[in-house]
């Protein structure tokens, strides 16, 4: 069953995920997703659970509190016109829940194909290396933004940071000297390896996530924005892990 609380005193990214964090270590509690600006979180639970129970999870940290948000209930005769506002609703958020990400993307690609011109033609080494700079820079940039929330959220379900926290700072580090790199061109085959085997691990955690259907958010973005775990991150780590491989294989 699924359960939408309200929830006083979270002010950032770190509030949120210290909260969802909490409320998940309770007994019978599968998932938590919490909108930080509603103040609200969407708890699944196995059986019903005392909102006492859940206000107890918190208790360590007096500024916040849990109280039951009441369902809003649809009549029968509304079903069907509920039913399609949901469907658009979700079409639309998803569109919007992912605009950074799609933004990021395209904005890489259009520098990267420029980049590639020259006066013997497009150069796909040249251009994959730089959209390779641009994704690792910028990622690692909006990581560092929020460093300590970035490594929260990525202990939620990276196989490595999930047993050692310091991995999420490393990490990030990681991706800023991978970009650094590519942008150098320094070192091309040492570095296409390790970004093949960085992101064969990253993947890893990702695809255990999105197989069980965790409502975890998604940490490539940092804790910056609110990007819900989902096969949008399988492809962006599949996308790295291919082009690097295949940088590999071009080299001379």
């Amino acid at each position: 069953m699924t359960q939408t609380y309200n929830i006083t005193g979270m002010t950032c990214n770190g509030c949120l995920l210290k909260v969802q964090k909490l409320l998940q270590q309770v007994k019978g509690v599968n998932s938590v997703s919490i909108n930080l600006e509603k103040g609200e979180a969407v708890i699944d639970m196995q059986n019903a659970i005392a909102e006492e129970t859940l206000s107890s999870a918190l208790k360590d940290y007096p500024k916040y509190s849990i109280a039951e948000n009441k369902p809003v209930v649809v009549t029968a005769h509304h079903h069907n016109v509920a039913q399609i506002d949901i469907e658009e609703t979700e079409k639309k958020s998803w569109l919007m829940t992912y605009k950074p990400i799609l933004l990021i993307f395209v904005y890489i690609l259009v520098i990267s194909v420029i980049s590639a011109q020259s006066s013997r033609g497009f150069i796909l080494m040249t251009a994959m290396r730089i959209f390779m700079a641009g994704f690792f820079l910028i990622f690692s940039f909006f990581k560092m933004l929020d460093l300590d929330g970035f490594a929260e959220s990525y202990s939620m379900y990276d196989i490595i940071a999930k047993k050692i926290k310091s991995w999420g700072y490393i990490y990030a580090l990681i991706e800023m000297l991978i970009g650094i790199s590519y942008a150098l061109n320094f070192q091309p085959f040492i570095i296409n390896m390790v970004t093949v085997v960085i992101m064969t691990v990253s993947i890893v955690g990702v695809l255990k996530s999105v197989l069980n259907k965790s409502k975890i958010r998604c940490a490539c973005l940092g804790a910056v924005f609110n990007l819900p775990m989902s096969s949008v991150t399988i492809i962006e780590d599949a996308l790295m892990i291919i082009m690097s491989a295949t940088m590999l294989f071009l080299i001379k």
